[in-house]
């Protein structure tokens, strides 16, 4: 598997950010498939959502992403959904956060910490191998953070419209099976 490390600014990713829901995220202008099908669903709450904005606006280190780079350029990706969907949701204003004890929302932030955010760099490794290869680096990058279940990992591994609509009746919170608990 070939893997580079590339620095890239959440104004970059963000750029163009779509969340149409089950038919996907995207940003990065286009480029980039926040959430593939094969992915969960967005399971921050809000105490770890905001906790990625404050590591930004401090400018501390974020935790290194990887995106899959796909053969028509595009990418997905791979490790990162999570952190990537709380910076690009805050800088379109779908949420504020406590400053200094009083909520802001992006719009509301001086021109300079708008700058500072945007321009904060995100440390990204694109990834590009055979399938094989890359569901193995998957399950060994997930293997901290937000542990993916048995089920989630066979869910990168197949794909399609099966699994897409298997998902929508056992795997997403609230879901028909999920309320039979």
């Amino acid at each position: 598997m070939k893997i580079e490390l590339h620095e890239i600014s959440v104004r970059e990713i963000a750029e163009n950010y779509v969340d149409s829901q089950e038919e996907g995220v995207i940003g990065y202008n286009g480029k980039l498939n926040i959430r593939p099908k094969y992915r969960r669903e967005f399971v921050y709450d809000e105490t770890k959502r905001n906790a990625v904005i404050d590591t930004i606006r401090k400018g501390f280190p974020l935790n290194v992403m990887y995106w899959v780079k796909n053969n028509d350029g595009t990418f997905e990706v791979l490790d990162g959904q999570q952190r990537t969907i709380s910076f690009c949701q805050y800088v379109t204003n779908c949420f504020s956060i406590l400053v200094n004890g009083n909520p802001k929302a992006f719009m509301n932030l001086t021109p300079n910490e708008k700058k500072q955010i945007l321009d904060y760099k995100v440390m990204v490794y694109f990834c590009e191998g055979n399938d094989d290869e890359k569901l193995s680096w998957f399950e060994t990058i997930n293997i901290a953070g937000e542990k993916l279940t048995e089920q989630e990992l066979r869910n990168a591994t197949y794909t399609g419209p099966w699994l897409t609509h298997a998902k929508s009746i056992f795997s997403k919170t609230n879901c028909p099976a999920y309320l039979l608990s």
